[in-house]
Order: C-alpha cells, then sequence, then structure tokens
C-alpha cells in the first residue's frame, strides 16, 4: 500500500475521470492541501448550476476547493505560493497553467495523460485512439511544462482497446490506471527511482478539442471506420446522420456483411435497421429520432419511419 504520509499536495482536475486519482490521493495518507477545479457551469435542461465532479467528491471529503476564474489570477498564485505544496497533481484541470504555478512544487507539475505520448496530445486522446482504430493506448505520466502536453515523460502503462469499448468505458479504466501510476509516479520521483524523459516530437500527434459537429457520420467510409465512430463519440458528441430531414443518433451499432451504396437502408425488417457504407455495412442496434426517446432497432421498427431504400446523410 503507498504511502505519502506527510506529502504535501494541490490536486487539479474537474471531470469523472479525475475522481479515481484523487481518491487514491485520500488513500495515500497525502496531506491534501488543497483542490482545484472548474467553477459550476449550467447543465441539463433547466440549466441548473452544477459543481463538478471533483468539487462534489472533494466537498464529500471536507477538502478545501479553489475554483479560480483563471490559473494567472494573482490572487490564486499567492494562495498556492501560501500552501507551498511538495507536488501538483494534475488530470483534465482543464485551464493552462503558467511558468509561475509549475515552479512552484518541490517535485513539480505531474499530469495523467490518457494516452501514450506523444501520441494524440490535446483535449481528446480518448476518442481519438478509438477514432482510429487503435487496438492499444494507455497513460502517461509526465512533467509539466508550458506547451500543449509536451513535458518529460515519467511512467507509461498500456491498455488494451476492446471492441465493446466507447470513449465512455475506456475513459473508466484510465481513470483506474492513471491513478495508481499518479501514486507509482509520485513515489518514484520522491524517491529519484523515476527520472523524467523527453518526448520525441517528431513522432507527436494531436487530439483536439471535439466539436458537436464531429458527430455526423459520413456513410462513405468503411463499415469498421463508422463502427469507430459511433463508439468514439459516445457519449459525446454522439453520433449522428439525418433521415427524412431529421437528425438520428446512432447509439450503437456493429459492422455487417455485404456490398451496398453507401448511406442506404438496406435492411429494415425483423429486428434488423441495416446501412451500407463505403465498404461493408453497418447494423445499427440502437437509435433515436430527433424529438423522440431512444430506442433498440427492434422498437423503432415498429414505428414506421424507416424502411429499405431509404438514404441516411447530411441534412439537405
Amino acid at each position: 500500500m503507498a504511502d505519502l504520509s506527510g506529502l504535501k499536495v494541490v490536486f487539479m482536475g474537474t471531470p469523472a475521470i479525475a475522481l479515481e486519482s484523487l481518491k487514491a490521493l485520500i488513500g495515500s495518507g497525502a496531506k491534501i492541501e488543497a483542490v482545484v477545479t472548474q467553477k459550476p457551469k449550467p447543465k441539463g435542461r433547466g440549466k441548473k448550476m452544477s459543481a463538478s465532479p471533483v468539487n462534489e467528491l472533494s466537498d464529500e471529503e471536507g477538502l478545501k476547493v479553489l475554483s479560480p476564474v483563471t490559473a494567472r489570477d494573482a490572487e490564486f498564485i499567492g494562495e498556492l505560493k501560501e500552501l507551498s505544496p511538495d507536488v501538483i497533481a494534475v488530470i483534465a484541470y482543464g485551464k493552462i497553467l503558467p511558468e509561475e504555478i509549475l515552479k512552484l512544487p518541490k517535485y513539480g507539475c505531474i499530469n495523467i495523460h490518457a494516452s501514450l505520448l506523444p501520441k494524440y496530445r490535446g483535449a481528446s486522446p480518448i476518442n481519438r485512439a478509438i477514432l482510429s482504430g487503435d487496438k492499444v493506448t494507455g497513460v502517461t505520466t509526465m512533467m509539466m511544462d508550458t506547451g500543449m502536453d509536451t513535458g518529460d515523460i515519467l511512467l507509461t502503462e498500456e491498455i488494451v482497446i476492446e471492441d465493446c469499448d466507447t470513449s465512455e468505458t475506456l475513459a473508466e479504466k484510465i481513470s483506474k490506471v492513471g491513478a495508481t501510476l499518479l501514486i507509482k509516479t509520485i513515489e518514484g520521483v520522491k524517491s529519484g527511482a523515476v527520472k523524467p524523459r523527453a518526448q520525441n516530437d517528431d513522432e507527436a500527434s494531436y487530439a483536439p478539442i471535439l466539436k458537436k459537429e464531429d458527430g455526423l457520420i459520413e456513410w462513405s467510409m468503411a463499415a469498421r471506420e463508422v463502427f469507430d465512430h459511433v463508439r468514439g463519440l459516445k457519449p459525446w458528441p454522439g453520433a449522428f446522420t439525418y433521415l427524412d430531414g431529421k437528425l438520428l443518433k446512432i447509439h450503437s451499432a456493429t459492422c455487417a456483411e455485404g456490398e451496398y451504396t453507401a448511406g442506404e437502408v438496406i435492411e429494415a425488417a425483423g429486428g434488423k435497421v441495416v446501412v451500407g457504407c463505403g465498404s461493408g455495412s453497418l447494423e445499427i442496434t440502437e437509435l433515436q429520432l430527433e424529438g423522440k426517446r431512444r430506442m433498440s432497432a427492434e422498437e423503432f421498427l415498429k414505428s414506421g419511419k424507416i424502411k429499405v431504400g431509404d438514404k441516411l446523410g447530411q441534412l439537405q
């Protein structure tokens, strides 16, 4: 069992993927001086202000929470200096840290990144790994610098991507592996057993932030690529197409056999909805028409909203 007793830590994170790492630090005996997370944001149809998952856990644990508008805020930086942390641990905080903060802790600012760096630097590495059809991804702990995920690598661990994985399930795997790797990294940096090594910039690739429009399915792609598109963008922004001028969300699907016209519905009976792709075809197993609830293919067929010969594609 890891023992970081007495080590002063500031933790920075915002979404659910950061929770396991915060829990691991709490369990390690480290002295968590403060948790830094983004301010509550409007959520859901009612736009009710909602605290981040990290904020909620911190409140439950009685931890001090800081939510600066910007990490460059002078008062915030001054407060961090007063806390004088030995290490700052960061996972999916969502804001760029200035050099003044990066140089503050004795053992540096250690970031958990959801890829095997230098692959997929940026905001959406989990999604991009699935979208690219990768069979393996992983977690990297790194010493932060002023660049976008360009700091020296500390430790890495690989994770297999299964065909049943979505970005949501892969994030759960990464959160657990990342939490264990974070504690191992901090122990190693503290003892001197873990040495930073530079990234090879020539091998770098990027995973820019996703936009809602990225969910649009291009039926000219191979069936496997469309399948990866559906998995990689679940739950957000979600894969979608259009049917008779209405948005049609594709929640889950699987590859099917046969060569047909891309975007054409080739089967719509017996509980099956199958659509042609650039090569191969896709069986849609869960879908949702604009203004309607999410349904299985079998349920959707009963509505009579789709038939053989229909064309799915961009809004005309």
